[in-house]
């Protein structure tokens, strides 16, 4: 029998996670934009908003959905997967509750240090931002500022990086939220792990490099996510091992901690010299290290999704033992003032070896227009990371000037200079 999955999301990470299913499923979308290249994968697509739960619950009845899947945080936030499980849709997503995980940082700090998660930084949580404003003037050394709710990964500054500790003091009492977290500065290299979690059983995919920094050389504002990379193992040049295995514990130790959890847990982890420190966790597939991972997985996403409904075990993931580089095409001014609301076009003819992934793209009935976010990537696939990032660079080599792009991403010298700051911090 062909399994109806419904896909709640339009984004880059939402199309990979179409490309990995519309092979095996009868694939139905809904998002607040209209993606083309999930729109293409998909036998139906509805323009419903993320967070609308009553209006995905009547989407997935009118298609028979027998799953689900949930891309966005906001959804998660929203309760959509409540919605859905309620209504006898599995969905392969934590309910609201599991998802504070993500959604709510104070929580996520309090939890970890409640069940004794490893790798849990030195922090304190702030319900009025005067006050969190004057520890960090007051703290001796370094520290992570951040909102305690969602903020699509550009709310976070850092002292000793990003700003002077006067600087991060004026953008807390400006900023318009009154929670706050604020944790010592880890120093390392940031890695994520993306596991499949279901019945208390946890299934590991390889680890990601994400840029969050807009410019070349890890310079400017913090965005989305502007490119990532893979090796052809489950680790990074910079790691080993045991780095990998460190913060798999890590995650089997939240999932034994959440034995309702379900879906994907992310760990964002900074690798220290002490080990990996969690940076944070999302209770979703990153974007962009979904766009790594899952072009690569050679076991069907489907098989996943149906042994955790029928709770069965879930199966051994397979993978293809290449390297991937993710680069994306953000609008000019992106994040800062991005120019919202070009018509433009992208030439799937000219991305060669590389797969295309639409993120935040509206297609309407006279074009493709931009949005506020991230436009769309390329993913470069090859025997190793120098041979995956020629493809992606190739495939963005004709971009026009109303694009802009991190094109050291994946390059030798940028993974080099991983490598030697590890061996500097460990004293090799």
């Amino acid at each position: 029998m062909t399994e109806t999955v419904l896909l709640v999301g339009g984004g880059g990470r939402e199309h990979a996670i179409a490309r990995a299913l519309a092979d095996d499923a009868a694939l139905y979308a809904c998002a607040s934009n209209r993606n083309p290249g999930i729109a293409a994968l998909a036998d139906g697509f509805e323009p419903i908003g993320e967070r609308d739960a009553d209006a995905v619950v009547d989407y997935a009845a009118e298609v028979g959905a027998d799953l689900a899947v949930i891309g966005p945080e906001s959804a998660l936030e929203a309760g959509v997967a409540d919605a859905l499980d309620d209504a006898g849709v599995y969905t392969f997503g934590p309910r609201a509750e599991e998802a504070r995980i993500e959604t709510d940082k104070a929580f996520q700090r309090r939890f970890m240090d409640e069940h004794d998660v490893p790798g849990n930084p030195d922090f304190a949580t702030f319900d009025d931002a005067e006050a969190a404003a004057d520890y960090v003037a007051e703290y001796d050394g370094d520290v992570a500022v951040k909102p305690v709710g969602l903020t699509g990964g550009k709310g976070v500054r850092v002292t000793g990086d990003q700003l002077t500790t006067e600087a991060a003091v004026e953008y807390i009492r400006d900023a318009e939220w009154d929670e706050w977290v604020i944790e010592e500065r880890l120093v390392g290299e940031e890695f994520t792990v993306q596991a499949f979690v279901a019945d208390g059983e946890v299934r590991t995919t390889p680890a990601v490099q994400d840029h969050k920094r807009a410019y070349e050389g890890d310079e400017g504002p913090n965005t989305g996510g502007m490119g990532s990379y893979t090796d052809t193992g489950l680790t990074l040049p910079f790691m080993d091992e045991g780095d990998y295995d460190a913060a798999v514990d890590v995650i089997e130790a939240v999932v034994e901690a959440l034995p309702d959890y379900k879906g994907v847990l992310y760990g964002q982890f900074m690798l220290t010299a002490e080990g990996p420190k969690v940076v944070e966790f999302n209770a979703r597939f990153g974007d962009p290290e979904a766009m790594n991972v899952l072009p690569v997985l050679e076991t069907p996403f489907l098989d996943v999704l149906t042994a955790a409904r029928d709770g069965e075990p879930l199966p051994d993931l397979d993978f293809s033992g290449e390297a991937t580089v993710c680069k994306y095409a953000v609008p000019a001014g992106y994040p800062v003032e991005p120019d919202a609301g070009a018509r433009i076009e992208v030439d799937e003819s000219s991305v060669g070896d590389a797969l295309l992934f639409y993120a935040s793209v509206d297609q309407r009935e006279d074009g493709l227009y931009t949005t506020t976010s991230r436009s769309f990537a390329v993913v470069g696939l090859g025997d190793s990371i120098a041979d995956a990032e020629a493809d992606a660079g190739a495939a963005l080599s004709s971009l026009d000037d109303g694009f802009h792009v991190r094109h050291d991403i994946g390059t030798a010298a940028l993974v080099q200079s991983r490598i030697d700051h590890m061996a500097r911090l460990r004293g090799e």
